[in-house]
């Protein structure tokens, strides 16, 4: 069984990877743990001298964010519309109840996080900015292009750190499956498939295309290095005028195709991303409970004479990922870009991308 470690991207000393079994695995995993939360309580002190945020937003993503950045010691408020709501969580974490002109005046608060309505993203976005704040704006970042273009503009023009929220980009199973392709261990990739199926959740601004797609794209995007050159979309309504399921088909320069299949349909779960290369294929399955089994690799042979076909599948081989909790790497990600100045993974011109593409779909 092969391991994949992410570094830290802090520059912290990693927590090695180890391999036990039984009583022993158990012991290692305690003292991980333990120097896991130390760790995190490090990086909360350091961070927390340079770094002041507000969530915009209480509902469910909202609510995570705050979460996770009180637990980097790095949370000064929450606003939100619903007064009750906000001052729920604030006396959770401990931290005030504030208004967005508040915290736009406050020169000590250097950055926020949009976890709104996608409608109400961006004017937010470019209020914050025009404020000299870096943004994290929740997917989509925008429902047009005008506005994604916008937002990415004026951050680019301030100097400003602009970072959608696509947050598989920053799990464990998906930075394997990046290794695997830098590392050319699939050969020439040809065709890059992502399922993301389940029932619900209904939105009333919102079909299956805009909610569930984004998280898909981002992955596509980023393992490809490039924009599709044609999008073309099979929508079907189940339950009403919106769109509950999508077969989105792409083409890519190079002659690379893509596809994606979202549903909130769907009377069964399936979260599944696979990368097919010339010598193998890369499958991650999300809904794989053993992290050491998310990841397989799949290698192949494939030839053609004038007579007949020649092929053959080796078994998988599994690509053991630890444990992690994507939405705090993902945060740490935006912290440590707002310190170097560095370039987000996902940064705003990735979001821009994702809008265009949705656009074209619909």
């Amino acid at each position: 069984m092969l391991c994949v470690k992410r570094s830290n991207r802090f520059g912290a000393t990693n927590i090695p990877a180890v391999s036990c079994s039984g009583a022993r695995r158990r012991a290692c995993l305690s003292l991980r743990a333990v120097l896991a939360v130390a760790a995190y309580s490090f990086l909360g002190d350091v961070m927390s001298e340079n770094s002041r945020l507000v969530v915009f937003g209480c509902g469910y993503w909202g609510r995570n964010h705050v979460r996770t950045l009180a637990e980097l010691g790095i949370l000064a408020g929450v606003v939100d519309q619903d007064e009750a709501s906000a001052r729920a969580l604030a006396e959770k974490h401990n931290v005030s109840v504030l208004t967005a002109e508040t915290v736009f005046a406050d020169q000590s608060i250097n950055a926020v996080v949009l976890a709104l309505p996608a409608q109400f993203h961006a004017q937010m976005a470019l209020d914050a900015i025009a404020s000299d704040k870096h943004v994290f704006v929740e997917k989509p970042m925008a429902l047009t292009i005008n506005d994604a273009q916008a937002m990415v503009d004026a951050a680019a023009k301030a100097g400003k750190i602009l970072m959608t929220g696509h947050i598989l980009r920053y799990h464990n199973a998906f930075a394997a499956v990046m290794k695997l392709v830098e590392d050319g261990e699939l050969g020439d990739i040809k065709y890059v498939q992502s399922h993301r199926l389940g029932f619900g959740k209904f939105h009333m601004k919102f079909d299956a295309l805009w909610d569930l797609a984004p998280h898909d794209l981002s992955l596509l995007l980023s393992v490809l290095g490039q924009a599709p050159e044609s999008v073309q979309m099979v929508p079907v309504s189940v339950t009403n005028d919106q769109t509950d399921c999508a077969h989105v088909h792409f083409g890519f320069g190079g002659g690379v195709k893509g596809h994606i299949y979202v549903s909130r349909h769907s009377p069964y779960v399936e979260r599944r991303f696979t990368v097919i290369g010339t010598k193998a294929m890369a499958v991650w399955d999300d809904m794989e409970a053993d992290w050491n089994k998310k990841v397989s690799v799949h290698k192949h042979n494939v030839s053609r004479n004038e007579m007949n076909w020649t092929f053959s599948k080796q078994d998988p081989v599994y690509i053991a990922c630890e444990a992690g909790m994507a939405l705090t790497d993902e945060l740490e990600h935006f912290l440590d870009c707002i310190k170097t100045g560095k370039k987000p993974l996902t940064d705003g011109t990735q979001g821009l991308d994702v809008v265009r593409i949705l656009n074209q779909a619909r």
